[in-house]
């Protein structure tokens, strides 16, 4: 009786939670995109297209696309450097994994907004890197590092990447490693044990972590803002701005609910590749 009491006590508070804090807030977005901007009172309560037709400019879907190409990019740098990780972390004695494990954790007990200011500090033009190069010589003048486009990549895999090594590592730990003793003694080459077993036997996690890297690198703002400056616009930071910059809501509002379709439309796409890797993986078991 306890246990079915605290049971609907905590699913019920978790409930009102998200319907006070997100739910609800967010009916204000949707119903803000269909009202027209005020001066004065931010929104008129008249219903209008015009925050969408402003989102379908040629200068609104340039931020979009570049959005999107370096989502994707980040994405692509995080697998590659996240699937060897995980899989060497897997192979690792247990403690030496635990040790390996905990260090990869430790950044999210700090806030990645200080993580960031740290990358600032790395690449500011007396930062630590520039001063580095310069007492070894290799340069001869500061190398113009911070508010750049490769700035802002590197802010979003440094920040992005644990993302991606957790959902491989739990991948990679399940894998059934008979088998590839099995191929091996077969006669299987490692290219074929690795596109044949390995590589579907894990997509669920690349699928996995592809999803958890690819939609927060869409609305992060803050680290295009502290690297990238003014010159690096993402779609957060256009959000961003139209909120508290210009004090157009109706656009802002428009942009966010553009946002949340695109993100809902890959988490479609992820929960459909997710059942169709789950699904070849056991007929390949099969």
């Amino acid at each position: 009786m306890v246990r079915s009491r605290f049971r609907n006590f905590s699913i019920g508070s978790t409930m009102l939670w998200i319907i006070i804090f997100v739910v609800v807030p967010y009916i204000f977005v949707v119903l803000f995109s269909f009202l027209e901007r005020d001066p004065v009172t931010t929104v008129a309560w008249r219903f209008t297209l015009a925050g969408y037709g402003e989102i379908l400019s040629p200068v609104f879907l340039k931020v979009c696309w570049y959005s999107l190409l370096l989502a994707l990019g980040t994405t692509v740098i995080s697998l590659l450097v996240a699937y060897p990780f995980a899989f060497f972390l897997v192979r690792l004695p247990e403690a030496y994994r635990r040790i390996l494990l905990l260090l990869m954790i430790i950044p999210f007990w700090t806030s990645s907004l200080i993580r960031t200011y740290a990358l600032v500090i790395l690449f500011k033009a007396n930062g630590i890197i520039n001063t580095f190069l310069l007492w070894t010589g290799v340069i001869d003048e500061p190398l113009n590092l911070l508010y750049t486009q490769t700035a802002v990549f590197v802010g979003l895999v440094y920040t992005l990447l644990p993302f991606m090594v957790l959902p491989l590592y739990t991948s990679i730990h399940k894998l059934d490693w008979r088998l590839i003793d099995a191929a091996r003694d077969l006669g299987a080459t490692s290219r074929h044990i690795f596109f044949r077993i390995i590589l579907p036997l894990t997509m669920p996690g690349i699928v996995a972590g592809s999803t958890m890297v690819f939609l927060p690198a869409l609305g992060l703002f803050y680290i295009p803002d502290f690297l990238g400056g003014a010159r690096s616009m993402l779609i957060g930071n256009f959000i961003k701005n139209q909120f508290l910059t210009t004090g157009n809501w109706p656009v802002g509002s428009a942009a966010s609910v553009f946002l949340t379709l695109i993100m809902c439309l890959f988490l479609y796409v992820y929960f459909l590749s997710s059942r169709k890797a789950h699904t070849g993986g056991m007929g390949d078991m099969a």
